[in-house]
């Protein structure tokens, strides 16, 4: 029990740790593929460790929740990664890594920061809410839809028991994961504010969404903001090594793979980053009235997984 403690704050400690990384990667390989001088790997933490050391600046309107939301956002997403498994399997907080749970905590996440955004009363920030609850409207529908897929297959909807049935048993192959991989980018890039739904670096008013929800914060609420961000992007590549691409994660109790899981973990990081970076480079940002198009065809892609499983698969 005490060393699946240990190892269970080591995984949320090297998902605080990571997730700026991945960001700085992901932005290297971006400058890189377009050309331009790439910023350094740590440019993520130079940024936070500034904001940090500033002083906060709230609007007169601001009430509690405004100062609350960026420490129940970054709580959440925190939790999140705690409870994916990304180095090794049935840790301490596995009962709690239910993908409809998951869902939900992301859910909780997105809500408190629309309140927030809306509570200063400014019209970046209700028109960033609205856009993001709509995104929201479609994009968790198609996740749960991708969830659903691999829950039929493990027929459990426990992400260490989904872990268990795709990476330490019999090897299989099956369709009905290539649908749902396929909707699990296209919400991924839509709940992770990824081109080609949103763009992570403008600040146009007419394409801007969840800059816009955050344009009213400043110092440590800025910082725990972005570090979510960071997070969210984190756990969202893990979840999908965890359901698409889980050879390399510790079964429950064997240690001794533990630094193999590890560097596992970080080779596919790098290549989704790399990956990521591609896809953004090619692709354009769409107009937003085609987001629901967008994640209607997610959502479509993950029923057709579900279909496949069912009339294909054993």
């Amino acid at each position: 029990m005490t060393a699946g403690i240990v190892l269970q704050v080591a995984q949320t400690l090297l998902a605080l740790l990571l997730a700026p990384l991945l960001i700085g990667w992901v932005n290297i390989c971006r400058a890189w593929l377009q050309g331009r001088s790439a910023p350094p790997l740590l440019q993520p933490y130079y940024s936070l460790r500034k904001l940090f050391h500033k002083d906060a600046t709230l609007a007169h309107e601001a009430s509690p929740l405004f100062r609350f939301a960026p420490y129940m956002i970054f709580a959440c997403m925190v939790l999140a990664a705690a409870i994916v498994p990304s180095l090794v399997n049935d840790l301490p907080f596995s009962p709690a890594a239910d993908v409809i749970a998951l869902v939900g905590l992301f859910a909780l996440a997105r809500v408190f920061q629309a309140l927030a955004a809306m509570d200063i009363g400014t019209a970046f920030g209700s028109l960033g809410a609205r856009r993001e609850m709509l995104i929201a409207f479609l994009a968790e529908p198609a996740l749960l839809m991708v969830f659903f897929t691999a829950s039929l297959i493990s027929q459990s909807t426990e992400l260490p028991h989904i872990v268990e049935r795709l990476a330490h048993q019999e090897f299989a192959i099956y369709p009905s994961l290539a649908f749902a991989a396929v909707a699990f980018w296209m919400v991924s890039t839509a709940e992770n504010a990824r081109v080609p739904v949103d763009n992570p670096t403008t600040h146009l008013e007419l394409t801007m969404i969840h800059e816009a929800m955050i344009l009213e914060y400043s110092a440590r609420h800025l910082a725990l903001i972005e570090w979510a961000v960071a997070l969210k992007l984190y756990t969202y590549s893990v979840l999908g090594i965890a359901l698409f691409l889980p050879w390399g994660i510790a079964a429950a109790g064997d240690y001794t793979s533990l630094p193999l899981a590890l560097a596992a973990l970080v080779v596919k990081l790098l290549l989704g980053g790399a990956a990521l970076a591609l896809l953004e480079t090619i692709n354009a940002k769409m107009r937003l009235f085609r987001a629901p198009e967008f994640l209607g065809t997610a959502f479509l892609l993950g029923v057709l997984g579900m279909l496949t499983h069912f009339l294909l698969e054993p």
